[in-house]
This record gives C-alpha cells, sequence and structure tokens, in this order.
C-alpha cells in the first residue's frame, strides 16, 4: 500500500527494512536473505532497481512528513517496469496495518478504519488474486501458521 497510511513508527521502519532488502537485493548482507516480501522483488527483472522504485516513494513521503531519511543510502538506478500486487495481498496488508494503528496511532487508525481499499505504493499495480502464496499469516492463537517456503524468514515490512 502507499506509504502515506503508516504511522510515524511505522513509516520509519518501512525505510530501515527496505533498506535492509535493498542491502539483501545488492549481494551485501548475508543476513534476511530469506524474507519472504523480497519475493516481490526478485520477480522483477531488475530486482535492486525495483527495490530503489520502491524506497524513492517511501523517501518521497518522508519528505512530505519533513523528516529527514537519507536519499543517498538509495542505489543510483531506476526502473519503469511496476510489479504486480493481488487485491488479496492488498486487503491482507491493509488490515495488518489497521491492528498496528489501532494500538500505536488511534488518531490515523480512525481515519482509515472505514477505507475499504487503500491507494496502492505507486510501484505496484493491482491485479484481482487472493493473498501471496509467500505470505506469512498469523493463527488465531497469534503463531505463524506453517508452511512450506523456499528458505524464507519473516520479517515485517509493512
Amino acid at each position: 500500500m502507499h506509504p502515506k497510511y503508516h504511522d510515524a513508527r511505522g513509516l520509519a521502519a518501512l525505510w530501515r527494512e527496505a533498506l535492509l532488502a535493498q542491502k539483501v537485493l545488492q549481494g551485501k548482507t548475508k543476513g534476511y536473505q530469506r524474507h519472504p516480501q523480497l519475493a516481490r522483488f526478485l520477480s522483477h527483472p531488475r530486482p535492486t532497481a525495483a527495490i530503489a522504485v520502491y524506497l524513492r516513494a517511501i523517501h518521497a513521503e518522508s519528505l512530505r512528513r519533513g523528516y529527514f531519511f537519507d536519499a543517498s543510502k538509495i542505489a543510483p538506478v531506476r526502473t519503469t517496469r511496476r510489479i504486480a500486487c493481488t487485491r488479496g495481498q492488498l486487503l491482507h496488508e491493509w488490515e495488518h496495518l489497521k491492528k498496528k494503528l489501532r494500538t500505536r496511532d488511534p488518531v490515523r487508525y480512525r481515519k482509515l478504519v472505514r477505507r475499504a481499499l487503500p491507494d496502492l505504493h505507486p510501484f505496484f499495480t493491482l491485479v484481482s488474486g487472493s493473498r501471496e502464496t509467500w505470505e506469512i499469516v498469523q493463527s488465531p492463537s497469534g503463531n505463524s501458521a506453517k508452511r512450506k517456503r523456499s528458505s524464507i524468514i519473516f520479517l515485517d515490512f509493512r
């Protein structure tokens, strides 16, 4: 979803985690190479360019709010080919964010709670479909559902 929906804490986390993903995609770190959200960028013919475009939108949102996120950390590569995002995945991420906002930022939560579908991050294109197969889902008990994944570790990019 568009970075504008995140609270300050969530936007900062999104920035940090996307920078980490960029390092992974550049081969500059050995950690977090199996993060499920990396599948999004690895599906792109130019993964490093894709994450750079993703980061630029987060940076733009930080500037809009008057924050200082260091743009020099974004790889100097570009692409215009967008990544598909299924409606089911967008809705899943939207519900996940609203749950976080309910406790972290009740004012923001109240502004967004009735919104059925958020605007999409500008680098993605909405397509029909259910939640992505790489998504890790919490069971009602709060435990991560165990499903076979191709060596994936979970971090929360949202």
